[in-house]
C-alpha cells in the first residue's frame, strides 16, 4: 500500500499536481521521516524546485541549507577527529550517514545527520579513546552501569561530545554487539575500505548495504526506519552501475559476515516499498525455510514500520507492530539470560530517579 512520501520520493514530479492540502501534507510527511532534504535534493536534480510555489520551496530550500551546513561542520568535524586518531596512529573510517555525505555518494544527497560514527579495531579501542579525550571529546555523565554495559556488552563505547563543537562521536569497534547471535569478524570489514581523502576511508560497497541493513533490522526504534530504508534503495540503484561485479559478490560477502538475514530482509523491504530492482533469484538465495515461515508475520511489522509518522499513513495496529519491533531488537541484542536483568535493572533505575526527582 503506498503513501504519498513514497510517491514523491520515486517520482518527485509527480509533486507539481498536488493541492495545497496535499502539499502540506506531503511536507509533514517528509519532515517527520527527516527525508525533507532528500525529497528536497531530488526536485532540484530535476529542477521541480523552480516549478513549485515560493510558499512551498521555501521549506525546501531551507532543508537544502541545513542539508549544506551539515556537510560544511561534517568536514570540519572529521579533520579534528582524524588529528586524534592519527596522533595513535590509527586510521579513520566513517560509518552510515557521514560516510555517505564525505563521499559525495548519491545516498548522500539531501540526507540529514545527527551524529558522526566511526569504527576502529577492538584492540585499538582504548588508544583511540584516550586520544579524543586528549582533543576536547567527554564521555559526559553516564550512570556507572550503563558505562559498564557499553564497554562488556556493547558494540561500541559510550557517545562522546566535543566540549566546544556539542557534536556527538560513537566510536565503534564492530557493527552488531558480541552477544547478538550474528559472530561477525569486524577485522573483515577493515580489509576492504576504500579511501575517501587522503587518510580518511569508509567501508566497501558491499559492506556499506550490508552494514546498513544490519543496523536497521537490528534497531528498536523506527523514527527514521523509512530514511534507513531509502538509503539501502539508493545505494542499490548506485553501486551495480559503478561495479558490474557488485551483485555477484554482495550475497557471498553476508555470509562471510554472518549477516545473511540483516541482507534479505534489507532486499525484501526496499523492493517492497520502493520498487528496489534486483536480479532474479538473489531473495530465494538470502533466504531459507525459517524467514519464509515468518515472512507473513515480519510483512504486518515491518510494512507498518516503513511507513512516515504521520495520521495519513498509519495503519492498523501501527502501535502494536512498533511494540514487538522494540522488543524484538532486545530479543536479537542479547540472549535472555542476560536481557531480563538488563531490562530489570534499567526499569529500577529509572524508578529511583524518578523517585529522587519527586522528592526535590
Amino acid at each position: 500500500m503506498s503513501f504519498l512520501l513514497q510517491q514523491l520520493l520515486l517520482e518527485p514530479q509527480r509533486i507539481l499536481a498536488l493541492d495545497n492540502n496535499q502539499l502540506t501534507h506531503a511536507l509533514s510527511q517528509a519532515r517527520s521521516s527527516r527525508l525533507l532534504g532528500s525529497l528536497a535534493c531530488e526536485m532540484q536534480a530535476l529542477g521541480i524546485d523552480k516549478q513549485l510555489p515560493q510558499t512551498v520551496d521555501r521549506h525546501f530550500d531551507a532543508a537544502r541549507l541545513i542539508h549544506e551546513k551539515q556537510k560544511r561542520d561534517l568536514r570540519y568535524d572529521t579533520d579534528k577527529i582524524q588529528l586524534a586518531l592519527n596522533s595513535v596512529g590509527e586510521k579513520m573510517v566513517l560509518l552510515k550517514g557521514a560516510a555517505y555525505l564525505l563521499a559525495e555518494l548519491p545516498v548522500g544527497r539531501g540526507r540529514f545527520i545527527t551524529d558522526i560514527d566511526i569504527i576502529v579495531p577492538r584492540h585499538r579501542i582504548d588508544a583511540a579513546e584516550k586520544a579524543l579525550l586528549n582533543f576536547g571529546w567527554q564521555t559526559g555523565d553516564i550512570d556507572p552501569y550503563n558505562d559498564q554495559y557499553y564497554r562488556k556488552w556493547g558494540h561500541e563505547i559510550p557517545p562522546l561530545t566535543h566540549s566546544k563543537r556539542e557534536i556527538t562521536l560513537d566510536v565503534h569497534h564492530n557493527i552488531l554487539p558480541p552477544t547478538a547471535g550474528p559472530d561477525v569478524n569486524a577485522g573483515l570489514l577493515f580489509e576492504q575500505l576504500i579511501e575517501i581523502q587522503p587518510g580518511i576511508f569508509t567501508l566497501s560497497w558491499r559492506d556499506m548495504v550490508i552494514h546498513s541493513a544490519t543496523h536497521l533490522f537490528h534497531e528498536g526504534e523506527f523514527h527514521h526506519g523509512l530514511r534507513d530504508l531509502w538509503d539501502l534503495d539508493r545505494m542499490l540503484r548506485d553501486f551495480p552501475e559503478r561495479d558490474p561485479q557488485f551483485w555477484e559478490g554482495l550475497v557471498s560477502r553476508a555470509r562471510e559476515l554472518q549477516l545473511t538475514g540483516s541482507l534479505f530482509h534489507g532486499l525484501n523491504y526496499a523492493q517492497q516499498v520502493f520498487g528496489t530492482p534486483l536480479p532474479d533469484g538473489i531473495l530465494e538465495e538470502t533466504g531459507s525455510w525459517t524467514r519464509a515461515g515468518r515472512k507473513p508475520l515480519m510483512d504486518f511489522l515491518f510494512l507498518r514500520a516503513f511507513r512516515p509518522d504521520h495520521p495519513d499513513c498509519k495503519l492498523p495496529f501501527t502501535g502494536l507492530a512498533l511494540s514487538l519491533l522494540y522488543l524484538r531488537s532486545h530479543y536479537l541484542r542479547m540472549p535472555l539470560y542476560l536481557l531480563l536483568p538488563h531490562l530489570v535493572r534499567k526499569a529500577w533505575m529509572r524508578q529511583f530517579e524518578k523517585d529522587k526527582e519527586e522528592t526535590h
